[in-house]
């Protein structure tokens, strides 16, 4: 009997395995797309809630006018929107400056070194930044108290800026020389000598509510970062907060305060309540 092992033919079969159409003919590619502009979508709204209103007002005026035309446009006037508000801003914040400008031209002193007192617009409002030289001009070296033409100059802003509806922040700066005492910094003396401004400034002029906040920076924020010891990182910043700004932070406050009353009147019946508890317990 023939051996079967050698007679057989021998088989072999190939499977081919089928593609996946093109790694899913790109459908894959639309739908990572789609997702990718939704987060984006999400991650800007969650930028716009946490912002200001002011910056609100301008992405919302740069998507009513992107090419700026409607603002210079000679037909007519602009329509009233949040990109007009903010240049109403702007201006107003510019005639404040030269009003103070104004003002500060009574002190004869001030002709001479006006380069020490400087003022720019800002994202926060109208910065006034007194700068100090290396005799001390507006305070006294190593030392909170104003000299005598700090405290002249200082009454008369606090004069002028205490006419203004506009909520006042004052700061602090001084440059990277460590103070000579163990137990007092450039910490103490940066918010010293800008609680030194906020107490002159009030008593000569400022409103008692008129100062949001008091900050005293040390080093931290010197105003020439490549010479620490410049002596004109030592001064005191003044800001003329823009008015819309402090109304957002008073409405906050106002329902902060109202909702802490509403705890409190809460709280009370339960107070009550226990006290009935342990005086039944005597």
């Amino acid at each position: 009997m023939a051996d079967l092992g050698e007679s057989a033919p021998i088989i072999i079969i190939r499977k081919k395995k089928g593609g996946h159409g093109g790694h899913h003919g790109g459908a894959w590619k639309v739908a990572y797309a789609d997702f990718v502009t939704a987060l984006m979508a999400l991650f800007i709204v969650l930028w716009l809630v946490n912002t200001n209103q002011e910056v609100r007002m301008a992405v919302s005026g740069y998507f009513k006018d992107p090419s700026g035309k409607i603002r210079v446009s000679s037909a007519g006037p602009p329509p009233t929107g949040a990109t007009d508000k903010i240049e109403v801003k702007k201006i107003s914040m510019k005639e404040i400056q030269e009003k103070l400008e104004q003002a500060m031209k009574q002190l004869p002193e001030l002709q001479k070194l006006k380069d020490q007192v400087q003022m720019t617009v800002t994202g926060e409002g109208l910065r006034i930044e007194l700068l100090e030289t290396e005799k001390g001009m507006f305070f006294e070296t190593g030392s909170p108290r104003p000299t005598k033409f700090g405290e002249e100059l200082l009454t008369l802003l606090a004069a002028e800026i205490g006419k203004l509806p506009n909520h006042v922040l004052i700061e602090g700066h001084t440059d990277s020389r460590p103070y000579a005492g163990p137990e007092y910094s450039n910490w103490e003396l940066s918010a010293d000598r800008a609680n030194s401004a906020r107490r002159l400034m009030q008593k000569t002029g400022l409103h008692p509510d008129q100062v949001s906040e008091v900050r005293g920076y040390a080093d931290q924020k010197l105003r020439k970062p490549e010479n620490p010891t410049d002596a004109s990182n030592r001064r005191i910043s003044l800001t003329v907060q823009y008015t819309d700004l402090k109304i957002t932070e008073t409405t906050m406050s106002v329902h902060k305060g109202e909702k802490a009353e509403k705890g409190e009147k809460a709280e009370k019946p339960d107070q009550a309540e226990k006290g009935k508890a342990k005086e039944g317990k005597h």
